[in-house]
């Protein structure tokens, strides 16, 4: 059954969240970010190679503990997106969008008539037409998200037209790739990054789209706090674990020395 996109109520009621990107292909993962307390996770297909059982798997496992399950693809290809919502992802994740026709083919993709062309289904979404199809098909289109990411120089030149388009609901930096776009590939901190960032955050707050912040920096929470942002991500879960493995090797090492032998 759709369940209620407890992301979605939460950016229109302007709390706080806070997700990751699942990176490793297990429901494992996403059982670790879900009992960590996230509210909602990315799951990855644009750069890590996971199939379709095994997506199914990390979606199932994210509706079990109430995690708001999104997925960004590789490309805005309507038959892979439909077959992703069909799994039960609560949202779809669309990598660089550069200009507003992309984006509105993609949400037609995603939503069914009289709003998009979403091919019709009553699959596990739809609890197998346990319901009438109506009421699912009514359903699913007010709880699906849509979500641009902007990362590249045309993005951001673009992004008023973007974020004016119907149905888009949520905008996510990517300043990485955006760097490399702008000439200082890898700098996310380089001021044309930032001023292209903060160019992207108040055109969504002009259109009345929420907007999502990686955090890179001690203080860049405070900092997006204060120009009114709610939603964060905080990278992926390979290099979470990554760090905190790292540093507790070398806590373990470093404090080995004063042990006696």
């Amino acid at each position: 059954m759709l369940r209620t996109n407890l992301l979605k109520r939460a950016l229109v009621e302007g709390r706080e969240v806070h997700g990751v990107m699942a990176s490793l292909p297990t429901a494992a993962s996403i059982e670790l970010i879900a009992e960590a307390g996230f509210d909602f996770v990315i799951i990855d297909t644009e750069h890590v190679l996971i199939n379709p059982e095994t997506i199914e798997h990390m979606i199932r496992t994210a509706e079990s503990y109430e995690l708001t399950p999104l997925v960004r693809v590789a490309d805005s290809d309507p038959k892979v997106m439909l077959r992703l919502l069909d799994a039960g992802a609560q949202g779809i994740v669309l990598p660089s969008i550069e200009d507003a026709e992309t984006l509105e083919r993609a949400v037609a993709a995603c939503r069914y008539a009289p709003t998009g062309q979403r091919s019709l289904n009553a699959g596990r979404p739809g609890s197998f037409g346990k319901y009438p199809l109506k009421d699912y098909v009514t359903r699913a289109n007010d709880q699906i998200m849509v979500v641009a990411m902007i990362e590249s120089r045309a993005g951001v030149d673009n992004i008023d037209a973007i974020a004016a388009v119907p149905g888009l609901d949520l905008l996510l930096e990517g300043a990485a790739d955006l760097s490399q776009s702008l000439g200082v590939s890898w700098q996310t901190q380089h001021p044309d990054v930032i001023e292209s960032l903060q160019r992207v955050a108040d055109s969504a707050q002009r259109h009345g789209v929420p907007y999502c912040a990686f955090l890179r920096e001690p203080q860049a929470q405070a900092d997006w706090r204060a120009r009114g942002v709610r939603a964060f991500m905080l990278g992926d879960e390979r290099g979470i674990a990554f760090r905190a493995l790292s540093h507790a090797l070398a806590s373990a090492r470093s404090s080995s020395g004063d042990m006696p032998s």
